[in-house]
């Protein structure tokens, strides 16, 4: 079973909604922890947790992966998302469980390898969750869209000059998810390389805000 670095509701009392951060490839859970610190104020009755990836990653000694990602390549990252995606779901099931809760409480943000895991994984639980963010990722086997059952809204947010996965990525998301009858939003920052700036915490705190209310 999947662990990582929890925030519980800032109130003190029972969490009654849920924020799953999901890192990018090589990092842990503690890279993403801090935007839950970040968002927590705005969310008090909101637990968060980010877990680490089930893989070693082999390189960097310190970190995880999801699935092994040395290039860009949209068919390994495919067959990535759908082998992770099993012990991602059974991490959701058991956190939920732990908190008395259920996916219309739940909201999933990824970055980078994260948004791939969260794209692949969201529309296809059922109740889909409340909503996903995904930060400098893209979506992985976009033909199969079409058979996933649930169609949860969905935030993306990219850097203009995003090295790792070209901004291009996110514009080619859009249209799919939007072909699939997804509600999506969508910005781009300026300038920024491969990260998450204070426009996108700001975004995603307000998507967040509106669809756990």
């Amino acid at each position: 079973m999947l662990d990582g670095p929890r925030i519980p509701p800032a109130n003190g009392g029972p969490a009654k909604s849920l924020v799953v951060l999901l890192h990018g490839y090589g990092a842990d859970g503690n890279d993403l922890i801090d935007i839950g610190r970040f968002w927590a104020p705005q969310f008090p009755d909101t637990a968060f947790v980010s877990p680490n990836a089930p893989e070693p990653c082999p390189e960097n000694p310190i970190g995880r992966q999801w699935f092994p990602l040395s290039v860009i390549d949209l068919h390994l990252i495919d067959q990535g998302v759908q082998s992770a995606a099993p012990v991602l779901n059974d991490f959701l099931d058991a956190e939920l469980a732990r908190h008395g809760l259920d996916d219309t409480r739940l909201a999933l943000v990824g970055f980078s390898q994260g948004t791939m895991m969260a794209l692949e994984v969201g529309p296809r639980r059922s109740p889909p969750p409340a909503g996903i963010v995904g930060y400098s990722g893209l979506l992985a086997g976009p033909e199969r869209l079409e058979t996933a059952p649930e169609r949860p809204p969905v935030l993306l947010v990219h850097g203009e000059a995003d090295p790792l996965i070209p901004v291009l990525a996110m514009h080619a998301t859009v249209p799919a998810l939007g072909a699939a009858d997804f509600q999506v939003e969508w910005h781009v920052s300026p300038d920024l390389e491969h990260g998450i700036d204070a426009k996108g915490l700001e975004l995603g705190g307000a998507f967040l805000q509106r669809v756990l209310r």
